[in-house]
């Protein structure tokens, strides 16, 4: 399959290509109210508010089962070395944020569409529910030096302690420390 460079599939643009470390972020449908959505498309700084508004947990929270994040946490580290390389995850209770490298030949909407659609159904058996788990689309961002992939890093490993639920990153079970 061929990378796609700057593309859009009608929500949010996206660059995929090998030649850069990804930071991506995707999350439960229900996670967010949709007075959320509209500020979001509204404000200034999108993502920070995003993120805020992730943080406070919002809509069912289904990955703060175990069994849900494990298997979603599974799903991530399958292809690791085969069609990209991970290099820190987080598993927050209705999002899911990864920093990787995509390998030649996998797109990263494919690599992104294949989690999801297997946690998805995976999750809805295990929770005894049907119907809509993730959000349709997700947001990347391009890495664009060492600093940068630092600062994505640190993101991830501090966000669970930037949402309050938990004193210090290595008490998280759901993700990798730098």
């Amino acid at each position: 399959m061929d990378h796609k460079g700057w593309h859009s599939r009608g929500f949010l643009p996206h660059f995929d290509s090998q030649d850069v470390v990804q930071f991506v972020t995707f999350r439960l449908a229900d996670s967010l109210p949709k007075e959320a959505a509209i500020r979001l498309h509204h404000a200034a700084q999108p993502e920070s508010l995003r993120d805020e508004f992730l943080d406070k947990g919002l809509g069912a929270c289904w990955l703060k089962n175990d069994r849900v994040a494990r298997l979603v946490e599974d799903a991530l580290l399958i292809f690791d070395a085969d069609r990209y390389r991970l290099h820190a995850w987080t598993i927050m209770p209705n999002h899911v944020h990864a920093l990787l490298s995509i390998m030649a030949g996998y797109p990263l909407g494919a690599i992104i569409s294949s989690w999801k659609r297997f946690t998805a159904r995976e999750a809805n058996i295990a929770l005894g529910r049907q119907g809509e788990f993730w959000q349709a689309d997700y947001w990347d961002r391009f890495i664009r030096n060492e600093h940068h992939f630092s600062t994505a890093q640190t993101y991830i490993d501090l966000n669970p302690v930037k949402a309050g639920l938990i004193k210090e990153p290595h008490l998280w079970p759901w993700g990798v420390l730098a």
